[in-house]
C-alpha cells in the first residue's frame, strides 16, 4: 500500500514550507496568483488534494463555516431581495477566503429552543435584522459576532443610514405639496393583522429599521410643515405582496384621498401602485409613491419607482470581511442613494 502523502512531504517535494503549502489551499489571499496555481498543479500531479479539513480544525480552531441567523424564514430570505442581494455579499466574500456559509434561524438560538442545543461549530455569527434592538433569549455559541441592521451589546455592526434616506425621499415627495399623506409601514407593530396604528405609543412596537425610517419621514414632515398623525400610518406584518395591497388599499379608502404614499418598502410601494392603477387611478398624477431599498424591480416597473437604494451587496461583503478580521471591528453604517423616477418625479416648484 502506498502511504498517504502528508503536509510536510509534498513541502518537502516542492522545496516549499508547510505554510505556504496549507495557504494555497486555505488562504490564496496570502500567496501570489502564480505561485499558488503552481502549487496547486502539482499537489494535484502527485495526487495530493489539501490538509485534512478535521485535522486542520483541531490544530487551528476554525472550521471554515460562517453561519448567518436570520430574523425570517430561511425560505423568506432567500426569495427577498433585500435578504437575498445581502446573502450574495456574504457570499463572494466566503468564496474568496473559502469559507462555507451555514443559514440559521432566529429561533434556533433561542433558549428553551430544543434546537438550540445543537452545537455551532463555526469561526463565527453574522446576526442579521433581528426584529428588536434586544433581542433577548437568544444563546450565542460564539463571542465572533456582528450585527447587521441593528446594534445590540457591544458587538460590532453594519448597518444603514435609514433614517437620512428616509428623511432625503420624503422631503423629496413634500416638494410636490400633498394635500395628505399616508405611511405604509413594514411591522410597526408585534401584530399579524394589517391595521392603522392608534397612536404614538403604538411606535414602541417598531423594529429597528422601520422606527429609523418613520424618524427620517417624521424629520422631514417637521421641517417642511406636514402633517402626518399616527392613524395614517399602517402597520403591515411581512413583506409580501399580498399584504400591502391591503394595506394600500385602505389606505386609498381614505376621505380625503391621500395624494402620497411614503412606504418603507419597495416590495410595499409597488404593490400600492398597483393598488391606485386598480382604482382607476394614474401615478404620479392622482397619487404619487415612493419606496425603500433600490430592488431591481422598481426600475422595470411602469411607472417606475422613486426610492432609496441601499448597498445591501457591500453590506455583506462588510459583515463578513469584519467578522473575519480582514477589516477593523468598528461599528459601519453605509449611506443611501435616492433615485428619483416616475412614481414621483421633480417638482415643478
Amino acid at each position: 500500500m502506498v502511504a498517504k502523502l502528508t503536509l510536510k512531504d509534498v513541502a518537502a517535494k516542492i522545496g516549499v514550507s508547510t505554510a505556504t503549502i496549507s495557504n494555497a489551499f486555505s488562504r490564496p489571499d496570502q500567496l501570489s496568483a502564480g505561485l499558488r496555481q503552481k502549487i496547486l498543479s502539482e499537489c494535484e500531479a502527485m495526487g495530493y488534494y489539501g490538509p485534512n479539513a478535521a485535522a486542520r480544525s483541531l490544530r487551528t480552531g476554525r472550521t471554515g463555516i460562517i453561519g448567518v441567523v436570520l430574523s425570517d424564514r430561511i425560505s423568506y430570505s432567500v426569495t427577498d431581495p433585500v435578504a437575498s442581494h445581502f446573502l450574495e455579499g456574504v457570499g463572494e466574500v466566503l468564496d474568496r477566503y473559502h469559507y462555507n456559509l451555514l443559514l440559521l434561524s432566529a429561533g434556533s438560538l433561542e433558549a428553551g429552543n430544543g434546537s438550540a442545543r445543537l452545537s455551532f461549530m463555526g469561526d463565527g455569527l453574522i446576526l442579521y435584522g433581528l426584529q428588536h434592538c434586544q433581542p433577548h433569549g437568544l444563546r450565542l455559541p460564539t463571542k465572533n459576532v456582528v450585527t447587521v441592521d441593528f446594534t445590540w451589546e457591544d458587538f460590532p455592526s453594519v448597518t444603514v443610514d435609514n433614517r437620512g434616506g428616509a428623511r432625503q425621499v420624503a422631503s423629496h415627495a413634500f416638494a410636490h405639496k400633498p394635500n395628505r399623506v399616508a405611511v405604509l409601514g413594514l411591522r410597526m407593530l408585534e401584530d399579524a393583522r394589517i391595521q392603522r396604528l392608534r397612536n404614538s405609543a403604538d411606535l414602541q412596537e417598531t423594529t429597528p429599521v422601520s422606527y429609523q425610517r418613520w424618524l427620517g419621514f417624521m424629520d422631514a414632515a417637521e421641517n417642511l410643515g406636514v402633517d402626518i398623525p399616527a392613524s395614517n400610518i399602517w402597520h403591515v406584518p411581512e413583506n409580501i405582496h399580498h399584504y400591502a395591497y391591503q394595506a394600500a388599499r385602505d389606505a386609498l379608502s381614505l376621505r380625503p384621498r391621500p395624494d402620497l404614499l411614503l412606504c418603507m418598502s419597495d416590495r410595499i410601494a409597488l404593490a400600492a401602485i398597483q393598488a391606485v392603477m386598480r382604482l382607476g387611478l394614474k401615478v404620479p398624477e392622482d397619487v404619487k409613491v415612493v419606496g425603500f431599498d433600490g430592488i431591481s424591480a422598481g426600475a422595470n416597473f411602469h411607472p417606475s419607482l422613486t426610492t432609496v437604494h441601499q448597498f445591501n451587496v457591500e453590506k455583506g461583503r462588510q459583515a463578513v470581511e469584519m467578522l473575519l478580521g480582514h477589516k477593523h471591528k468598528d461599528s459601519v453604517q453605509l449611506d443611501t442613494e435616492l433615485i428619483i423616477r416616475e412614481s414621483c418625479p421633480e417638482s415643478d416648484s
